[in-house]
């Protein structure tokens, strides 16, 4: 039997951890719920720790490593979309209790929600896409995602992103829920990114049927990755539910298959992963 980590020392590590240049911290929450941190700035990105969906029937597949009562700091949260798996109003009601100062970025289709939970207003920016943001030490480029079809309202803002962050010296592109879609690779190859954190999960007829919206599946994810030129890519959204979820070894399968050089990381449970870019600890001289 597993023993679950202890969420004390999770967060004490999160705060004591201290980073050179051209490095982050990860740390996997389960499903797409990620933290990290660079030089200092920590952000949360679809925090989902609570148990909320399972008192409404949704049987998750494993339990967080620790309760939205555990966080103390979020200096920045980011939320992708409105699913209860990505904002989960039983973490983020509890963090805009606990983190007073934490900044929140979202979809302006979350925008009630997240003011529900006790988000102050003035805490709370709408995630336009093409609009950088920043925060302390981090900047923030909110990204259009397609779960399945690119959704806008009547003013052009996007119902699903991702979001492209820079931080100490390296740049992340977590993906949110999202299907390839026409541009997509030619606008994450621009950015030259380093750690990519796509969902594999992918999508289907009978999972349709039963509301399930889906993804790029695994062989999509890892092509999308390889045509952008991602350096390193972390699979997500196989884990939460049994009924929507994927094998990470057929991802990490098809890649030593067809595109062998190509670097990957399968997150544990809690773990928290250092990730060094190509240009850490090479001298400029």
């Amino acid at each position: 039997m597993s023993i679950l980590p202890n969420p004390q020392a999770i967060m004490d590590r999160i705060d004591a951890v201290v980073l050179p240049e051209e490095c982050v911290a990860v740390w996997f929450v389960g499903q797409e719920s990620i933290i990290l941190k660079g030089k200092d700035t920590i952000i949360y990105i679809d925090p989902w720790v609570s148990d909320l969906l399972e008192r409404r029937g949704a049987k998750r597949a494993f339990q967080p490593p620790f309760s939205p009562e555990d966080i103390r700091r979020a200096d920045v949260c980011l939320i992708t979309h409105e699913h209860g798996d990505h904002l989960d109003e039983g973490t983020i009601s509890v963090m805009a209790r606990n983190c007073p100062g934490t900044q929140y970025v979202s979809p302006v289709f979350c925008r009630d929600k997240m003011l529900r939970c006790g988000v102050q207003e003035n805490l709370l920016t709408n995630a336009v896409t093409g609009e950088w943001l920043a925060f302390g030490d981090a900047r923030i480029l909110p990204i259009p995602a397609a779960h399945e079809s690119l959704e806008t309202d009547e003013h052009g803002m996007h119902r699903y992103v991702g979001y492209l962050i820079v931080m100490n010296g390296v740049t992340i592109y977590h993906a949110g829920d999202t299907v390839v879609y026409p541009g997509l690779v030619e606008t994450l190859k621009n950015h030259n990114i380093d750690l990519g954190l796509l969902p594999i999960n992918g999508g289907d007829f009978f999972r349709r049927e039963r509301g399930i919206v889906g993804n790029m599946d695994y062989r999509e994810a890892a092509e999308v990755a390889v045509a952008a030129g991602i350096e390193t890519i972390i699979p997500l959204h196989y884990d939460g539910f049994s009924a929507n979820g994927e094998k990470p070894g057929h991802f990490v399968q098809y890649l030593f298959e067809n595109h062998p050089y190509q670097k990957v990381h399968v997150m544990a449970q809690a773990e928290r992963f250092i990730y060094i870019s190509p240009r850490a600890f090479v001298s400029n001289q």
